[in-house]
């Protein structure tokens, strides 16, 4: 076996008293295709940046082979004092590297080189990032969320491009189509610790349920012996007293064991709310058109959308996509062609841009439009509490300001949001940005168990393979053709790929139109005051917790005590469960905002 390019060993990285990672090992040997595998907040992002050695860990190791080169593409690249692209690409090379391939790279990701960086879109960001870090073919490549602001013609281009280079890979990505295609390896960083396997991402969902299911079977076999030796403390206690020592030293210990044991985050509970059943015929458009200027985004086009249709609508960015989605729903006329809507229409829809909400409301005001603790669900009030659980919020976050929420949890108050409105046409722009692999999964068995009509546009090939009866593409010059299938059908029948991104210069007419549609974006995020005090005071909350704790066992550790002083006992085992359970709840807080603060730095 060849030697590793890159080795971490026994990384640990602690905030407060809560780890992040605990003895972390990774090895990436050459051409080796990793993908990092985690939940939001997993610590994904800086295992990498430990890799790339922006970020220096408590204690382990990070070992290099001499000579090896590395490219780190980080969620949000930074341009420096660069004028164009084509210099910042170039800025990357070494002088051996092949100064030809920064142009290159750039005309084949759609950027003439001659682009103002700090005046770039996400998409085109991302673009000239991954030229950077591809032009000087490094011998390793880490890569966090390579396809975010992609459409879909440029991630088929990237997996190409990757695929056909002998660089080893380490990817970070919630696109499973792109993971499955180009890993060989998946290492699955989970509550602090990897697991890794010799094998792609297509095995990691039936690889990891295997995990969990032997982790629950060995949990529930540690509750029982506990149990077992807690009723022989009750009632078997002898008079052997170093065999008692001994065995109550043993049940301390099986306690720790379980008090330590780090649970897996449990899954969303989404479910759609819904509305009376809609007439059959849900949506017909015959003929419509729509155009700016000299530019037709929508050309003779017709359709008919019936009850319990999914349709995907597909394109390069600025094609058009969300203005045929307004014309089809009814937001905005077409130029000629005419647009019929069937009867008992109940639409829910989720915009991209997340809308326009009060940076300064609280998540529990956003859910209950500020009034009291009930929302209406179905028609129904539940309290705000219950609710915001299903979408894996706790119960602390209820006061939480918005401007705070990660980009993850952005995500699910708009899921949460726009499920709870009774509906029997969803409406959805993009549901799948910054979701994890797990909400994913959930966000998928809903939409096939809804019983209404679904619309949504997205570039996940996978997402779109899972959810969707028929795909609509555009053919350019305003002309777009429906599918039957989902994607991968689309492909077959097409016979070729789509067209990459739309021309720059083409670009602005269409942004312009959906800007005014869209919402001004909110604020950039940052911590509330009591959220800073909290990150500052809770690590010495915590080690007061455990000084307690470590003096209250110091008095249960008495072997007589049980005997001599039963109230004792009782009250001291008492006061030690609270203050286990206050210690809990305090490192989660901790975690908790320690990663928010981390994704407000990389956001």
């Amino acid at each position: 076996m060849a030697p590793p390019l890159i080795q971490l060993k026994d990384i640990r990285l602690t905030f407060g008293g809560t780890p992040l990672l605990s003895g972390v090992e990774l090895n990436v040997a050459p051409s080796e295709r990793v993908c990092l595998i985690g939940r939001n907040g997993s610590g994904k992002s800086t295992l990498l940046k430990i890799a790339a050695g922006l970020v220096e860990p408590d204690a382990g190791t990070r070992f290099v082979q001499p000579g090896a080169t590395v490219r780190y593409l980080p969620q949000e690249p930074d341009f420096g004092d660069h004028k164009t692209t084509l210099a910042y690409v170039e800025s990357g090379l070494a002088p051996g590297d092949d100064q030809h391939q920064a142009r290159y790279l750039l005309e084949q990701l759609g950027l003439t080189g001659e682009e103002n960086p700090h005046n770039l879109s996400g998409g085109e960001a991302r673009r000239a990032a991954l030229a950077f870090v591809l032009a000087p073919s490094p011998d390793i490549l880490l890569l966090d969320e390579p396809t975010n602001h992609l459409d879909l013609a440029t991630i088929e281009w990237l997996e190409q491009e990757l695929d056909s280079r002998r660089s080893a890979l380490v990817i970070i990505s919630h696109d499973r189509r792109f993971l499955t295609n180009l890993s060989r390896s998946t290492a699955w960083l989970d509550r602090g610790r990897i697991k890794q396997i010799d094998r792609g991402f297509a095995s990691f969902e039936s690889w990891r349920d295997e995990v969990l299911a032997e982790e629950e079977r060995d949990q529930h076999k540690l509750d029982r012996k506990i149990v077992d030796e807690e009723h022989w403390l009750r009632h078997g206690v002898s008079g052997r007293r170093k065999r008692n020592v001994k065995r109550l030293a043993n049940l301390h210990a099986l306690r720790a064991q379980r008090r330590n044991y780090r649970g897996t985050a449990g899954s969303a509970n989404l479910a759609a709310s819904e509305a009376e059943q809609s007439g059959k015929l849900v949506i017909e458009a015959k003929g419509i058109t729509k155009s700016y200027g000299e530019r037709k985004i929508v050309e003779s086009f017709s359709t008919r959308i019936q009850r319990g249709d999914r349709l995907g609508i597909i394109g390069p960015n600025g094609a058009g996509k969300t203005t045929l989605v307004n014309l089809l729903t009814g937001g905005m006329q077409p130029d000629s062609g005419t647009i019929r809507l069937g009867a008992n229409l109940e639409m829910a829809t989720l915009d991209q841009h997340r809308e326009s909400l009060d940076p300064k409301s609280t998540l529990a005001e956003a859910l209950t439009g500020g009034r009291g603790d009930q929302i209406m669900v179905g028609g129904k009030p539940k309290h705000v509490v219950g609710y915001m659980k299903d979408f894996l919020f706790a119960q602390e976050q209820r006061g939480t300001p918005l401007e705070v929420l990660s980009g993850g949890e952005r995500g699910r108050l708009m899921l949460a949001r726009a499920l709870a409105k009774p509906s029997n046409l969803l409406v959805l722009d993009e549901p799948t940005n910054d979701l994890d692999l797990e909400t994913l999964d959930v966000l998928e068995e809903m939409l096939g168990d809804y019983e209404g009509t679904v619309i949504l546009i997205s570039h996940d090939r996978d997402f779109l393979d899972r959810v969707v009866t028929s795909v609509i593409a555009p053919e350019g010059n305003g002309k777009w053709i429906e599918y039957a299938g989902g994607y991968s059908d689309m492909l077959s029948q097409r016979g070729a790929d789509l067209k990459r991104e739309a021309p720059k210069a083409q670009a602005p007419v269409e942004k312009k139109e959906e800007r005014a549609a869209a919402p001004s974006s909110a604020p950039k995020r940052k911590l509330s005051f009591n959220e800073k005090h909290a990150l500052e005071t809770l690590p010495k909350k915590m080690e007061t917790l455990q000084a307690d704790i470590a003096r209250l066992q110091r008095v249960l550790d008495d072997p007589s005590l049980y005997a001599k002083d039963r109230k004792k006992f009782d009250d001291t085992s008492a006061a030690i469960a609270k203050a286990h359970e206050e210690l809990s709840a305090a490192e989660e807080r901790w975690l908790e905002l320690e990663m928010l603060r981390e994704e407000i730095e990389q956001a």
